[in-house]
């Protein structure tokens, strides 16, 4: 029974408050059904609500769940840092410089630096899936197939959650992009990646590397402001095809300008020994907390 329950909003990725991606976490999600978790989701209406199932760490870490408008994923980026800040500030008193998440994907640790200023998670190692059409993509993004850049595959990678990475030649042609809702669909059926990712290496803000966009309509959210997860399997696809022509990754990457919810994101990929390890970093900030009667 959902009875009455508290909740918090923080915004994740920001550069300041009122930026970023919103997230709701309920910290007292024990006892809660999965439906009664989904029908608490679809009212806050957020990219992601998470529910943390209990005030102290299991084998695996604080047992957390992730849930979309429409349905429960096994991982998700800001989540997994908001929530991680939640448990910081609520639980362990502000002071832990590494919180770790039992999540449907395994435990992700995250941590805590630069003062508590910003929130790090390591993802779970990258799978890579099937390669798609240039001429495809496009079709789906509402961009004509030279706006792809061809040097490069269209691919599927996952790190706990699967997204089409596409690569675009121009900040111009990003900013333009319309998905067709038909061709999003058809590809959704058709793979793993039921969300996509497109890039391109001009940006709007000079401190910036990529302006990215994350479109994920299979999970009732048209376009996501900040994607943790998207950009961990972007950073592990910057690596495996040497983007930049090395096994390493540093980067900052934007997203959410067109949303009115800018956000930056901070990659860190590179690969040894032929593991690809993938880190994502961002700021976190409270914004409200309220209760569910």
């Amino acid at each position: 029974m959902i009875g009455r329950r508290e909740f918090l909003i923080c915004d994740v990725f920001c550069r300041e408050k009122f930026q970023g991606n919103q997230l709701a976490v309920f910290p007292d999600g024990a006892g809660l059904t999965d439906e009664e978790m989904q029908v608490l989701a679809r009212e806050m209406h957020f990219s992601e609500t998470t529910f943390v199932l209990a005030d102290r760490p299991g084998p695996r870490g604080f047992p957390v769940r992730i849930f979309t408008p429409a349905r429960e994923v096994p991982f998700a980026g800001h989540p997994t840092l908001g929530t991680a800040f939640v448990i910081r500030q609520e639980f362990l008193a502000g002071a832990a410089d590494k919180v770790v998440l039992d999540l449907k994907v395994g435990s992700i640790p995250v941590d805590v630096v630069e003062q508590g200023s910003r929130f790090v998670m390591t993802q779970a190692a990258p799978e890579f899936g099937g390669v798609v059409e240039p001429a495809r993509a496009a079709a789906t993004l509402g961009l004509k197939e030279e706006d792809v850049d061809t040097r490069f595959p269209v691919q599927e990678v996952s790190t706990g959650l699967w997204f089409l990475i596409v690569p675009v030649k121009k900040l111009a042609a990003v900013q333009g992009i319309r998905v067709n809702l038909a061709e999003y669909h058809g590809l959704a059926r058709a793979l793993q990646a039921k969300a996509v990712l497109a890039f391109c290496p001009e940006t709007v803000g000079p401190d910036c590397d990529f302006h990215v966009r994350v479109f994920c309509d299979y999970y009732d959210v048209p376009e996501d402001p900040a994607t943790g997860s998207a950009n961990g399997c972007f950073c592990a696809w910057l690596v495996k095809h040497r983007y930049s022509g090395r096994p390493e990754v540093s980067a900052r990457c934007e997203q959410g300008i067109e949303l009115q919810r800018p956000s930056l994101l901070y990659l860190e990929g590179s690969e040894r020994e032929g593991r690809i390890e993938v880190r994502v970093g961002g700021r976190a900030v409270l914004v409200g907390r309220g209760t569910i009667e």
